[in-house]
């Protein structure tokens, strides 16, 4: 969760987990501006899903503007728009061919309410463990189905009711098309795809070109279609927009099976569910953000059961009008809101307008967009995973067979190639010319490989020098079990057995839980990074220098082949990192693992004490931190500074025990400490808190009392003032507890560190870094340093009664 400092001295972008407050003017106009751009996507996209559907076109209007209006207000994700999604086209045609346009009304609702059901109970991670393979398998096979009943609207005749009966009758289609609907769907889909190329031309042209296609791909397409057909005076079927009825307007329970409804509502909880959390997590990584999807689920419900009662379609976060909103400079859920507004607008003022629109323009559109929905990316993605069938078998059991059966087939497929692959071990047996036998085996070795490596095994002569080389796969308790039994009755025989794994640098790997190198007993060898587990082995105390040209060495046989391409690229086109990361120099601190980041990814800052010298710290500025923020806010345009303490850091300790202010000529280090003076006297004035438990000791809240008092700090830099005061610049206060693993982040609305994933949770039960190591400890330490300095006026510590 990022922290926005702008009006206050600590202020969090946690606002846009909250109503929308007050905004900067820059905020409002780029907002304002995106909100626009998105407006303009979504009028002819909301029209085009709705033909597709076969509902009348103001529901798609309806549901754009509900989308925008109340998932804006009440979603997690606040750069999503929401809207009529494409996923969901071919299982709501279904429903209206099935049910009527009302009873599909009334489905919407229900779902709607489900979602928000599942949103309360804070489940919607839980739609992220859907396989990829399978996601993509479902989006690319409804884009299918999606253009083959689309192609027929192009060609001036009418969809089927089935994907399959759509390609039956396409030849017929192709036969006799409608000249003037092809004509003006071809022109729609060649500017739609042509436009943003525009940019691309040479000379003056491209100049104009790049101009020009700043206007929304779809808008144009879609109004150089009608202005072309309004023109040469073309008969064609345009956009028929009814007047809304009251008695439209409710919902009609749909009449049937109550297991088939059931299954209608659940296919359309799991869709828009799933199609809505992915996208959000894809929009916070383009927008540097974290949201809060059981939030995000839960303004997705209300949004539905809204949509169902004033007559719209279903709702989903859609990934176009999101990026495209991104892309356009929104800075927060304001501009889902205005655009929900303006698609209002538009369907209350502008019907004559929208009612010179050829359908098959729409349809052209939406073609396309089912098209694109096929994603040759995807397909490199799964196949590389080894995935490839169980897309294969979504696509074609969506198309063929329906969406929820499709994805049924896709999830079968997956069950099936992952038991393929858990019982697909291979064992070989090699004879060495001096009678020693290589028992290698590859693949995960479980139960049901147990008859094969039995039998490999079995034949090994009994007084053989035998190495068993692992693959390093998955060894499950019965695979075990036998290598432990053979391994005993081969040495009882009098043979030899050494037990290797080829992951671990030929670690022999004794089923006695031993760690030998080679085929005889040594010490244990520190690995880099992994095992984290015995990492400070005698080796690294005794001989670091030699350490450190063995890390070097693992790291330029094994990690260096896996990220030079990506080095090389950041080599080619310079570093482009989003955010300062400024912490301790403390060896503890790895901000690449806690962060979870790579190459390029933050320009890091590390001095004693997380510190930034403050300009008026009389005697004790210093220029090397200023110039690492000035160069990384003005040349390097980061979007975000965080500022990171963490537990048991030695300058606060120090601090605390006046190392600072001793007699004599300061040494480096003093002179650089008293830039923590002003932490001091936070702590004495107004010292920082946890919210969910109190501090372990005193120096626990200087630690964090410094994070706050050094983003104050921050903004004496004159770069980043003026852009924290333009809105293009987020402040970030963090702690680290390293006996816990825990990230706490400051949160605006209470002042206080939360834990990174409960910023904005109120819900019931102890908070998760609240272990009862951290109990014990602060029951030991006693009094915490806020109840201490309550007790005598100096923060309890002799330390502060300076």
């Amino acid at each position: 969760m990022t922290l926005d400092i702008s009006s206050a001295p600590i202020a969090s972008d946690t606002t846009d987990h909250a109503p929308p407050g007050p905004h900067s003017r820059a905020r409002w106009a780029q907002d304002l501006s995106a909100s626009l751009v998105v407006f303009l996507i979504a009028v002819p996209f909301s029209l085009g899903i709705a033909l597709a559907t076969g509902a009348p076109l103001t529901a798609g209007l309806a549901a754009a503007a509900v989308g925008g209006i109340v998932v804006g207000l009440f979603g997690g994700t606040p750069l999503q728009v929401s809207g009529p999604s494409a996923a969901l086209t071919v299982i709501t045609a279904g429903l209206i061919t099935q049910y009527g346009w009302q009873a599909t009304c009334a489905i919407t609702l229900a779902a709607g309410l489900l979602q928000l059901l599942l949103g309360v109970r804070r489940v919607a991670r839980t739609a992220l463990a859907v396989s990829p393979a399978i996601v993509h398998g479902m989006l690319a096979g409804i884009g299918l189905t999606i253009a083959i009943a689309q192609l027929h609207v192009v060609l001036g005749g009418s969809p089927q009711s089935s994907a399959l009966a759509n390609l039956l009758a396409l030849p017929k289609q192709l036969a006799g098309p409608h000249p003037s609907a092809l004509a003006v769907g071809t022109l729609t889909a060649a500017v739609l795809l042509g436009w943003p190329r525009l940019g691309r031309l040479p000379g003056r042209a491209g100049e104009f070109g790049a101009r020009l296609a700043k206007v929304p791909g779809p808008l144009a397409a879609v109004a150089t279609a009608t202005a072309l057909s309004m023109t040469l005076g073309l008969h064609l079927t345009r956009v028929e927009l009814p007047a809304w009825q009251p008695h439209d307007l409710v919902p009609d329970l749909p009449h049937g099976p109550l297991a088939a409804i059931l299954a209608a509502v659940l296919t359309v909880t799991a869709v828009a569910s799933v199609e809505s959390l992915l996208s959000a997590v894809a929009i916070d990584r383009m927008s540097h953000r974290t949201g809060d999807l059981d939030r995000e689920l839960r303004g997705q419900g209300i949004a539905n059961m809204i949509s169902g009662l004033l007559g719209g379609l279903p709702i989903a976060g859609g990934a176009v009008r999101s990026t495209a909103n991104v892309r356009a400079g929104a800075q927060s859920r304001w501009s889902s809101i205005l655009h929900g507004a303006w698609v209002l607008a538009a369907a209350l003022a502008l019907t004559g307008g929208l009612r010179k629109i050829p359908l098959s323009a729409l349809a052209a559109l939406v073609l396309v967009v089912g098209l694109q929905m096929v994603s040759f990316a995807h397909i490199r993605k799964v196949h590389r995973h080894r995935e490839f069938p169980v897309y294969l078998a979504t696509v074609l059991g969506v198309v063929l067979l329906g969406v929820l059966l499709g994805v049924a087939l896709g999830a079968a497929t997956a069950v099936l190639l992952a038991l393929y692959r858990l019982t697909r071990a291979h064992v070989d047996v090699l004879a060495g010319p001096d009678g020693s036998v290589t028992v290698q085996t590859h693949g995960p070795l479980t139960f049901a490989a147990v008859p094969r490596l039995s039998r490999a095994l079995a034949d090994i002569p009994a007084t053989a020098d035998v190495t068993v080389v692992h693959d390093g796969s998955f060894l499950d308790h019965a695979a075990y079990e036998t290598l432990h039994s053979w391994r005993s009755g081969h040495q009882a025989a009098g043979g030899r057995v050494s037990m290797v794994t080829r992951r671990q640098d030929d670690e022999v790997l004794d089923p006695d839980g031993t760690i030998r190198t080679g085929s005889s007993p040594g010490p244990h060898r520190c690995r880099a990074w992994t095992p984290w587990v015995g990492h400070h082995c005698i080796e690294q105390q005794e001989d670091p220098h030699g350490r450190l040209l063995d890390g070097l060495r693992g790291f330029q046989l094994h990690t260096a082949p896996l990220i030079r391409p990506e080095l090389a690229r950041l080599a080619r086109e310079g570093q482009t990192p989003s955010q300062l990361f400024l912490t301790c120099a403390d060896s503890r601190m790895v901000t690449s693992m806690i962060t979870n980041s790579g190459p390029g990814d933050l320009f890091t800052v590390r001095n004693v004490g997380n510190l930034v010298p403050a300009p008026f710290e009389p005697g004790a500025a210093d220029d090397s931190v200023a110039a690492a923020v000035q160069y990384a806010v003005e040349a390097l345009e980061v979007r975000s500074i965080t500022i990171c303490g963490h537990s048991g850091c030695g300058a606060m300790k120090a601090l605390l025990d006046g190392i600072h202010e001793q007699p004599g000529p300061p040494t480096a280090l003093t002179r650089w400490l008293r830039n923590g003076r002003g932490s001091l006297d936070r702590l004495r004035r107004a010292p920082a808190e946890f919210t969910a438990q109190p501090v372990v000791d005193l120096a626990e809240q200087l630690c964090i009392t410094n994070v706050v008092q050094q983003l104050d700090q921050l903004l004496a830099n004159p770069a980043v003032e003026r852009r924290v005061a333009e809105g293009t610049l987020r402040l970030v206060g963090m702690y680290f507890d390293f006996a816990t693993a825990q990230a706490y982040v400051l949160d605006r609305e209470s002042g206080r560190f939360s834990p990174v994933e409960a910023l904005d949770a109120a819900a019931a039960g102890p908070a998760p870094c609240d272990t009862p190591e951290r109990v014990n400890k602060i029951e030991q330490v006693g009094m915490t340093g806020l109840e201490a300095a309550t007790a005598t006026g100096t923060g309890g510590d002799p330390r502060l009664a300076a």
